[in-house]
């Protein structure tokens, strides 16, 4: 829908020329040159192109560093926790701690495919920006409700592939890791010797050891949006001083007036910083905290021996992605003007919580009626393990 927007058909803007005229306001520039269309349509597209460009530039350079620090901490933990996890068990005569030695550096895997996904999330949310961001100008001229869909919808864009990417990819690496190593070590704890009880304590070690393997999912999107974030504000917020310092101070130029050339950098660096760098940031804090969930849940053997019920912080985030689904669209509902521009965007707040109330219940059903976590310290029950009880709510 964005790319539909035609540029070309110029009505909008000679109508506002044509008001100005009729009020006899000035249409000629600082410079003394006539404003008409063409100068216009000129303007937006030659200074979107320099900010794009910038752009384009800047991460090329930031994430060409970027990617030689991720390959060295790849490589540190390759050597420190996956060369652990491989040697797991050696002169030892356990034999659940054999199974459970890895056959790969699975980490430092994870961790530069959470890089690379953080990294593609970021740049993702950069063009598309400013994919519409001359294209949102354009829609202005004609209404603020045509401008403010177009915005939206880049937006729309950007959450939506941040969010189903970041659920994709570990979904992929989930899948992976337990046919190339959790699958088979699983199925040599089971046709062992031993009790039933000594064997779901070994399942639940295997698994929590799965799930710390993916934990480096997190870790490498959070490495990438530290320097994303942070590089990209602090670029932003030279640029935006040197702009006001020189422009305002020294040439008496009005707020982001393109004769600043401080104002194309400030421009672009609001797309590094507060687009590419909050698409990382965003990216980052989703995989963290699903990582985590998942750590969490693989130590109880409850949930282990539950059908799906491991997956339920994946379908939590599935659930939020049709929620958001649902909200988006009614933001058509109502015409958005410069008065109830906030309003509408709090009501999408407002809105999304109430749908991704309803749509995370049916989720709930795939947790069984009670599970047990083990933790080091929590509650003492009575035969003085700690333990923590959890009812699943839709039981109550």
């Amino acid at each position: 829908m964005v790319r539909n927007i035609d540029m070309s058909d110029h009505r909008a803007i000679d109508e506002l020329l044509g008001e100005r005229a009729k009020n006899q306001e000035p249409l000629i520039d600082d410079d003394g040159v006539d404003i008409d269309t063409a100068y216009i349509m000129g303007r937006i597209q030659d200074i979107g192109e320099k900010i794009t460009h910038g752009a384009i530039s800047f991460l090329a350079k930031e994430y060409l560093y970027l990617g030689f620090y991720s390959a060295a901490v790849a490589v540190i933990l390759g050597l420190t926790v996956d060369w652990q996890e491989m040697t797991r068990g050696e002169g030892e005569d356990d034999a659940a701690e054999k199974f459970r030695a890895t056959n790969f550096p699975y980490t430092a895997t994870a961790y530069l495919v959470g890089s690379g996904t953080s990294i593609l999330a970021g740049y993702v949310g950069m063009r598309i920006a400013v994919y519409t961001n001359t294209r949102t100008t354009f829609q202005c001229c004609d209404t603020v409700h045509a401008g403010f869909l177009a915005a939206f919808r880049g937006g729309q864009v950007l959450g939506f592939c941040l969010v189903g990417l970041a659920l994709l990819v570990l979904q992929i690496l989930i899948s992976v890791y337990r046919a190339a190593w959790y699958d088979g070590a699983l199925e040599k704890i089971l046709s062992g010797s031993g009790d039933t009880a000594a064997k779901e304590k070994h399942i639940v070690e295997l698994t929590a050891s799965l799930f710390e393997l993916i934990a480096g999912y997190g870790l490498g999107g959070s490495s990438v949006a530290l320097f994303g974030r942070v590089g990209g504000g602090i670029y932003t917020k030279a640029a935006d001083v040197g702009a006001d310092l020189v422009g305002k101070t020294l040439k008496d130029l009005k707020e982001d007036d393109p004769s600043n050339p401080g104002t194309i950098a400030d421009n672009v660096g609001d797309n590094v910083g507060d687009i590419a760098g909050m698409g990382a940031d965003l990216f980052g804090s989703l995989a963290e905290s699903t990582c985590a969930a998942l750590v969490v849940s693989a130590t109880s053997i409850d949930l282990i021996r539950h059908p799906d019920a491991l997956y339920f912080p994946l379908m939590v985030t599935a659930s939020g992605i049709v929620a958001s689904f649902f909200s988006v669209l009614l933001v058509h509902i109502s015409t958005v003007t410069v008065e109830n521009v906030q309003a509408v965007l709090k009501a999408q707040i407002g809105l999304s919580t109430l749908f991704m109330t309803a749509t995370v219940i049916p989720s709930l059903y795939v947790l069984p009626e009670e599970f047990v976590f083990e933790l080091d310290k929590g509650i003492i029950n009575s035969q003085g393990q700690a333990v923590l009880l959890i009812k699943t709510v839709t039981r109550w």
